[in-house]
């Protein structure tokens, strides 16, 4: 299982958040670069990062920071704001690995269709941000009224092959991932599933890797010291 360190960004600067809610974002690194070459130095080959900015708002600002992120060697996989082909030039233009296909998913599934037919499905993948039952868009602010699973079937039949699944009631809880849904997804569709929210300890991300997903993402509690990376990227990464 590959282990996705996070870095999400707002005005500059890693910042984490509770349950995806704007006015809990509190900064737990002021220097970007600096948490890049930390990821690689542990061994992480992909870095996870969320532009905040563009997810709320879709007007993307950190683009220096991602570029010079991909600069270090690690292998990018960026959210946020990314809502049409231009979007997806400009942030493969920085040197993205992958790009993130979140609420315009749900408002234009043709994107998704036309982003893995002009850049390949290994260059796309789809935000999955689930609030109970529904999925949510625009930064986790707005209920789509969209039930997961029927979502999940239809972006794997647009042929989306790399799903990222949060749950967004523990994602910054340190309260456990969402076991018992990942399952419900795997048995749903064929896609890869990469894991975010609720990660707490090395052991989650054991247990996530014996589940047999393809990915899982790690963010609070790396930065809250309870995770250790170089550790567990040894023991679950291939």
């Amino acid at each position: 299982m590959i282990v996705f360190p996070a870095m999400d960004l707002k005005d500059g600067q890693v910042v984490r958040l509770v349950k995806g809610a704007f006015d809990t974002v509190h900064p737990v690194a002021s220097d970007p670069l600096a948490t890049a070459r930390a990821f690689l130095e542990a061994g992480a080959r992909w870095a996870h990062m969320v532009d905040l900015d563009g997810a709320k708002d879709g007007a993307r600002r950190n683009g220096d920071i991602v570029a010079a992120v991909a600069a270090t060697g690690l292998s990018v996989q960026l959210g946020g704001g990314i809502r049409s082909m231009a979007d997806l030039e400009a942030v493969f233009a920085l040197g993205v690995r992958r790009a993130v296909i979140g609420s315009a998913a749900v408002s234009d599934p043709g994107l998704v269709k036309a982003a893995v037919e002009r850049f390949g499905p290994d260059r796309v993948a789809v935000g999955l941000d689930v609030r109970g039952d529904s999925v949510r868009t625009a930064g986790w602010t707005a209920d789509s009224g969209l039930f997961w699973l029927d979502f999940a079937r239809r972006m794997e039949a647009l042929g989306a092959a790399t799903l990222i699944f949060t749950d967004i009631d523990t994602d910054g809880t340190l309260a456990g991932p969402s076991f018992d849904k990942l399952a419900q997804l795997r048995r749903a569709v064929k896609c890869d599933i990469i894991a975010s929210g609720g990660v707490s300890s090395d052991e989650d991300l054991a247990a996530l890797a014996k589940m047999g997903l393809y990915g899982a993402i790690v963010g609070k509690a790396y930065y809250a010291g309870r995770v250790d990376l170089a550790r567990v990227i040894r023991e679950v990464q291939p």
